[in-house]
């Protein structure tokens, strides 16, 4: 991880609501009302919130195992661990999962947590990135992702991040595909409701990266995202395309004030 997670002043999900308020208040269809926002925790079968809620019973917790070795471990030309420049993740790293994508000045556009990992590996380290849904970045992403367990989603209120956020909406609620649908049909129009048996939830990444049943494996937002794209019948990108980093950001704004559960269990 680099210097720049110390470069924006977060600011609170009060603020963070009036920063983006602007932003947001016109839109192709109703947002969930603050009251109704829930994630997809509170639908789950009983047996896996227990899994969840059990860090002994969590598959995720192997790789967030894995996660706490790579952090300490020393790689690259520079011979330097992650634990080198941020020391204890446990106070270094609480909330920065809470508030990412953010904006990079160096790149000129938003990057996620595994991005960043990515250019702390290249730029600091001297080693390697790490390969999209590679075991090594979705266990440092888990890991760095499970400080902030139970802090509020509060996306940075850069003014920066708004045409990105616009693309992430605009993409959110966008027809596309064979089928011709949004995002928002589903997740925002008709939550709560069963598609082929299937509760479709509202789609708050609270978790990501997380462990899914269907996967038997840890997978990160994209990995998701593409599975929905797919679903669609529509062409996904690639990992790592700014179109995803951009309905990341807009993801992570309908989430706002949700607490982190990395690494969380769904079906």
């Amino acid at each position: 991880m680099s210097a720049n997670l110390k470069r924006t002043q977060w600011l609170a999900p009060a603020a963070v609501l009036l920063g983006f308020a602007a932003i947001a208040v016109v839109s192709a269809r109703a947002e969930i009302p603050v009251a109704e926002r829930r994630s997809g925790y509170a639908d789950l079968a009983p047996d896996t919130k227990t899994m969840q809620d059990d860090d002994t019973a969590n598959p995720g917790m192997l790789w967030v195992q894995d996660g706490e070795a790579l952090w300490n471990a020393r790689s690259g030309a520079a011979d330097r661990a992650c634990t080198d420049c941020h020391n204890d993740a446990r106070a270094t790293m609480a909330g920065v999962a809470a508030r990412y994508p953010a904006f990079d000045s160096k790149l000129g556009r938003p990057i996620d947590l595994e991005q960043r990992i990515n250019l702390c590996r290249t730029e600091r380290q001297h080693a390697p990135a790490f390969a999209y849904e590679s075991k090594e970045l979705l266990s440092l992403s888990a890991f760095i992702a499970k400080q902030s367990r139970g802090e509020a989603i509060a996306p940075p209120a850069d003014e920066r991040l708004r045409p990105f956020f616009e693309a992430g909406r605009e993409q959110f609620n966008r027809r596309q595909g064979q089928l011709n649908l949004s995002c928002g049909q589903c997740h925002d129009d008709n939550w709560g409701k069963r598609l082929a048996g299937s509760l479709i939830p509202q789609a708050h990444p609270t978790g990501y990266p997380l462990y899914r049943l269907e996967w038997q494996a840890v997978g990160s937002l994209q990995r998701r995202l593409r599975n929905c794209i797919v679903g669609m019948r529509a062409e996904p990108y690639d990992y790592g395309a700014p179109e995803y980093v951009s309905l990341e950001l807009y993801l992570m704004w309908r989430a706002r004030g949700l607490p982190i559960e990395a690494p969380a269990v769904r079906p």
